[in-house]
C-alpha cells in the first residue's frame, strides 16, 4: 500500500504567508497511513526514538480509529506530541527504521503523530493522573524541550517544579527558533498551557544570574536542572560583520519569529531590514529557516555553503520545501569577507571550496581552492553556522565546568561538576535536535529523582 501524502499549501500561496505548509490529515487520511504498518515482532521505531514512544501500540490504536487511546500512549512519552510531529527528524530515528522503508516508503509517523496531537488540542483530550505530592523543590532553568519534558516527569512523581525563563514566552527554541510555517505558535502555547495545569510554576522574563543568583536558586531548591539552550550565536570572523545588514540566524529569526517582524507595522513593533538580494551561510535547519523566512519578505535568496548538498545536515523535508520554494543552494563556497558601502552590505567575497577526506562528522573536509576568490553582490548576509550556550549564565554559575567551546560538562547521569546541579539539551551538545532535548530531559528527571530520593531526600520518602 503507497503511503497516504498529507496535503500541503501550494508553493505559489506558502511564499507570501506564513501559515503552516501541511495542512494536516484528514482522520480517514490518517486511519489510512496508519493501517500500513506491518506491526513487527520487533519495534525498531520505538528503539530509535529518544523517548522511547511506543509506536508500534500507538499505530495500532490509531489504525482502528481509537485516536484517545493512541494519543495517551504517545504521551507517556513525549509532553508535546504535536510539536515533536511537526519538527522531529523522523527520517533519521523511528520512520528510518522502519521494516517498511526496506521495500518502500516507510510509515509517516511524525505526521501521524502531530495529527493525534492536534486532535487532542481540538477535542479537549487530556492524561488523566494523580499527583503525590512530595515536599521536595527543583528548579529548572529553561522552558525549551528538554526543559519541559523534565519538569512534566518531575511534576507526575509529585515534585514541587519551578521553570525560569529569560524571554516573556515559555519554548525556547520553539518559540524564536522555528518558523510559523513549520510550527504554529498557537500549537506551541497550547502544550506548554499544560505545565500549569499539572502545576509546574512558570517564572517569565527571569534571567539566572541578573535577575536572580544561581547561588539564591542552590539555597531554595533541593536540585537544579540548567536546560539553557545554546542562544549565543558563532560568527565567521572576517571583515565587514560590523556593517549594517548582517545578522546572526539566532537575531533574524528572533526578530521574526518571537517578535513577528514579518508583520510590522501594521501589527507589531519589531522591524527588521530585508534587502533584496539576500546570502545565507550555512545549510543546517536553521539556515533553511532563515532562507525560507527571508523568501516569504520577498527577497531572492541564496545559501552559500562549503560543502555539498549530499552534506546537509538540514532535514531532508526542509530542503525540498526550500528548493520548491525558489532557493538557489551554491555549494562548495565560503565567504571571505563583506563588502560595504555607506555602512551598509553590498557584496560578499567567495572563495571555492573542494572536499578533502571526512572529518570527526563523518562529512568530508572543506579545503579552499587557492586564487578562486571572486565577488556577488548581496545587500544581506546571514550566518547561521552554529551556536553556543548562554555566557552570561555560564560565568556567573560558580563551579560549572565547562569544555573549550562553554558546552557544560556532565557525568553519565547528567550531573554537573556541582552536586545536585544536572543539565542537558543544547546547553550541553551546542546544538541538537528536539527529540533529543526532550529524551535527556526525561533522563535528567530519572536522575534528579534518584538522587533526591537517596541522597538527599527526609527519611520518610526514601
Amino acid at each position: 500500500m503507497a503511503r497516504v501524502p498529507m496535503p500541503e499549501q501550494p508553493v505559489e500561496e506558502r511564499m507570501s504567508n506564513f501559515h503552516e505548509v501541511p495542512l494536516g490529515y484528514s482522520p480517514e487520511q490518517a486511519i489510512k497511513e496508519a493501517k500500513r504498518c506491518l506491526q513487527c515482532g520487533e519495534s525498531q521505531c520505538t528503539v530509535n526514538c529518544p523517548v522511547e514512544v511506543d509506536v508500534k501500540k500507538f499505530l495500532k490504536e490509531l489504525s482502528e480509529g481509537r485516536f484517545r487511546e493512541a494519543f495517551l500512549t504517545i504521551k507517556e512519552s513525549n509532553p508535546i506530541p504535536a510539536i515533536a510531529g511537526r519538527v522531529c527528524p523522523q527520517e533519521d530515528q523511528c520512520e528510518g527504521a522502519c521494516t517498511l522503508g526496506r521495500v518502500g516508503s516507510p510509515i509517516n509517523i511524525g505526521k501521524l503523530e502531530s495529527f493525534l496531537g492536534d486532535w487532542a488540542m481540538e477535542n479537549g483530550v487530556e492524561e488523566d493522573f494523580s499527583i503525590q505530592e512530595i515536599p521536595q523543590k527543583v528548579a529548572v532553568i529553561g522552558s525549551g524541550p528538554s526543559g519541559i519534558s523534565c519538569a512534566v516527569d518531575l511534576r507526575k512523581k509529585g515534585y514541587q517544579v519551578t521553570v525560569y525563563e529569560a524571554l516573556h514566552k515559555a519554548g525556547g527554541v520553539l518559540q524564536y527558533g522555528i518558523p510559523e510555517f513549520r510550527l504554529p505558535k498557537k500549537v506551541v502555547d497550547e502544550e506548554l498551557s499544560n505545565l500549569k495545569k499539572i502545576g509546574v510554576d512558570l517564572m517569565l522574563n527571569t534571567i539566572i544570574g541578573q535577575n536572580l543568583s544561581f547561588e539564591e536558586l542552590r539555597e531554595e531548591y533541593d536540585a537544579i536542572f540548567i536546560c539553557t539552550g545554546a542562544g549565543a550565536p558563532r560568527f565567521l570572523g572576517i571583515q565587514g560583520e560590523e556593517l549594517n545588514g548582517v545578522y546572526s540566524a539566532n537575531e533574524f529569526l528572533i526578530r521574526t519569529n518571537l517578535m513577528k517582524a514579518y508583520k510590522f507595522p501594521e501589527e507589531y513593533d519589531t522591524p527588521i531590514v530585508v534587502g533584496d538580494k539576500v546570502a545565507v551561510v550555512g545549510a543546517g535547519n536553521v539556515a533553511m529557516d532563515a532562507a525560507r523566512c527571508a523568501m516569504r519578505m520577498g527577497a531572492e535568496v541564496t545559501m552559500v555553503y562549503r560543502r555539498t548538498r549530499k552534506e546537509s545536515p538540514a532535514r531532508l523535508e526542509e530542503v525540498h520545501h526550500a528548493l520548491e520554494e525558489g532557493l538557489n543552494l551554491m555549494e562548495l563556497v565560503n565567504p571571505v569577507r563583506i563588502v560595504g558601502e555607506n555602512g551598509w552590505v553590498k557584496g560578499v567575497e567567495l572563495i571555492r571550496m573542494m572536499l578533502g577526506e571526512p572529518d570527526d562528522t563523518g562529512r568530508r573536509r572543506p579545503h579552499p581552492v587557492e586564487g578562486s576568490e571572486f565577488m556577488i553582490e548581496f545587500d544581506t548576509f546571514i550566518e547561521a553556522i552554529g551556536t553556543s550556550p548562554n555566557r552570561l549564565f555560564l560565568e556567573r554559575a560558580e563551579g560549572l565546568e565547562v569544555n573549550r567551546w562553554g558546552g557544560i560538562l556532565i557525568d553519565e547521569n547528567l550531573q554537573t561538576s556541582i552536586e545536585g546541579v544536572f543539565s542537558g539539551g543544547d546547553a550541553i551538545s551546542g546544538g541538537a535536535t528536539v527529540i533529543q532535548a526532550l529524551g535527556e530531559g526525561r533522563k535528567a528527571a530519572k536522575s534528579i529523582h534518584e538522587y533526591l530520593r537517596t541522597a538527599r531526600a527526609p527519611k520518610e520518602y526514601k
